[in-house]
């Protein structure tokens, strides 16, 4: 039986509908990697999610989920993104709402319950305000917490640490107190190794002219991905590496014992006088 939703629906016409269905509040419509993104008005917003959900062809029914975006070079910073999915279709679209931390937004819980904790999210974490959320109050930071810790002004060590202190027997907030500084990392390659001279790496012999040769696969080796050639290049030698136990490696087997293969009889002595065991009348072997 053929499934009642296709597998996977394209974006097909998708913009021109959304585009006769909007209207005006559609300020820009765009299908990248496969993905129609809405850009709409915040003051059309409402009706626009209307028209996105009960227009034959768009039928956008479920809201899965409402993202925010951080932009501080532009004059309305924040990005709201309502990502809807479509069932009779099997499509996803994402309507961008823009504003700033003035202007708010008006709440889509009438229209999708779910939005009420979603919208609440937003608020917390980048401080967008909801107009019509009956309430709009933070849900994932502490209580008494300052600032909106996804902003990207915001101070990845925040302002504020929360503990228990021994000395009240209580929890207490503190300014942030670092043990140490942050750490500088330059972000080379690990693969291909630091540009500067680690500790230790001053002993190490310079390479000689020519195209250096690497040890075999999974040896250690000190030098760049771009000094070395390949291991499987043609008329390349390998170099084993060392064994730990090199010079104590037999290289000579005079029985099957000293390979740990075994061998069909016993080596042990004295032997039995006689192996055979013979059964009793009772079935015990004696």
């Amino acid at each position: 039986m053929r499934a009642p939703a296709p597998a996977y629906a394209p974006a097909g016409d998708t913009i021109e509908v959304a585009r006769g269905a909007i209207g005006p509040a559609l300020l820009d419509a765009r299908e990248r990697v496969g993905e129609v993104q809405l850009y709409v008005h915040r003051d059309g917003l409402i009706d626009a999610m209307i028209a996105l959900r009960d227009t034959p062809g768009l039928e956008y029914q479920q809201l899965m989920e409402i993202a925010g975006v951080d932009y501080p070079e532009r004059s309305e910073r924040f990005d709201v993104v309502y990502n809807m999915l479509s069932l009779t279709r099997n499509h996803r679209i994402q309507v961008h709402v823009a504003t700033d931390e003035e202007q708010p937004i008006p709440s889509v819980t009438g229209l999708w319950p779910v939005a009420g904790w979603l919208e609440r999210e937003v608020y917390d974490l980048y401080g967008v305000l909801f107009t019509g959320n009956q309430d709009l109050r933070r849900i994932l930071t502490d209580y008494g917490f300052r600032g909106h810790p996804l902003r990207k002004d915001f101070p990845m060590t925040g302002y504020t640490e929360l503990r228990y202190s021994e000395e009240e027997k209580r929890v207490v907030y503190q300014p942030v107190q670092l043990a140490q500084d942050f750490r500088t990392f330059d972000f080379l390659s690990p693969w291909e190794g630091a540009g500067y001279v680690l500790p230790g790496d001053e002993k190490a012999a310079a390479p000689a002219s020519g195209p250096a040769v690497p040890q075999a696969k999974g040896a250690q080796t000190p030098l760049t991905a771009d000094q070395i050639q390949k291991a499987d290049a043609a008329g390349a030698p390998k170099q084993a590496p060392a064994a730990s136990s090199e010079p104590y490696a037999k290289t000579t087997a005079e029985s099957t014992a000293d390979t740990g293969k075994g061998a069909p009889q016993s080596d042990a002595t004295p032997k039995p006088s006689d192996p055979d065991v013979v059964p009793t009348k009772a079935g015990q072997n004696q």
